[in-house]
């Protein structure tokens, strides 16, 4: 009976976020009330309530599932420049397939752009893309010149900013295509001559991954 109740608990949580994150894509963090949540996402105030004391605790709930885009990394057995590649990929896909990542992205937007900034969800892609490209800089991958740290801050803020022109201009129809540029401009800056086929810009094929089926 327990775990009834905890598998329908979760199940209405599930719902909610499902919710919130539709009513968090179309109006942002501002333009979204929690009647607009409970009307997504086909539930009581109550139940809100239940699992969610605020509006912020679910928008900081959907941020924090951007970080599970990295999740699989320690199962990555060489983490390198073509991880980072494929984490582009993979956030673009996520991006224009779930509306959980559409919402979480544009409230991480919203949040590092107004009244109270919060840097925390940028440092931490910083963060990924840094554990990624140190490892690919010892194997040669990358020019020994280049600074690690002030890479990983610029690939953040390239890919950030063209999911948002992708966004406004064609609804991120041609993001993957946007993200290719990215990486055919980017590697022959970064990557020594004798070993840039050694990465696809397009990504691997585990870039992206099958449609989510909530």
């Amino acid at each position: 009976m327990a775990r009834a109740r905890q598998e329908r608990a979760e199940i209405t949580r599930q719902a909610i976020l499902d919710g919130a994150a539709t009513a968090f894509d179309l109006g942002g963090f501002e333009g979204t009330s929690l009647s607009d949540v409970v009307k997504h996402a086909g539930v009581t105030k109550g139940a809100l309530y239940f699992h969610f004391p605020s509006k912020e605790a679910l928008a900081r709930t959907l941020m924090d599932e951007q970080f599970q885009v990295s999740e699989h990394l320690p199962a990555v057995e060489n983490p390198g420049l073509q991880t980072v590649i494929d984490l582009t990929h993979r956030m673009a896909h996520g991006l224009r397939t779930d509306v959980r990542i559409r919402a979480g992205i544009r409230l991480v937007i919203e949040f590092g752009s107004f009244t109270h900034p919060d840097p925390t969800p940028y440092d931490a892609w910083i963060d990924t893309c840094r554990s990624c490209l140190t490892p690919a800089q010892q194997r040669g991958d990358i020019h020994p010149s280049l600074d690690v740290q002030d890479l990983s801050t610029l690939l953040v803020g390239a890919f950030t900013g063209i999911q948002v022109a992708s966004h406004v201009r064609t609804r991120r129809e041609d993001l993957h295509t946007r993200v290719t540029d990215l990486w055919n401009f980017l590697l022959p800056a970064l990557v020594p001559p004798q070993r840039i086929t050694h990465f696809h810009p397009t990504g691997t094929p585990e870039a992206a991954p099958p449609s989510p089926t909530r």
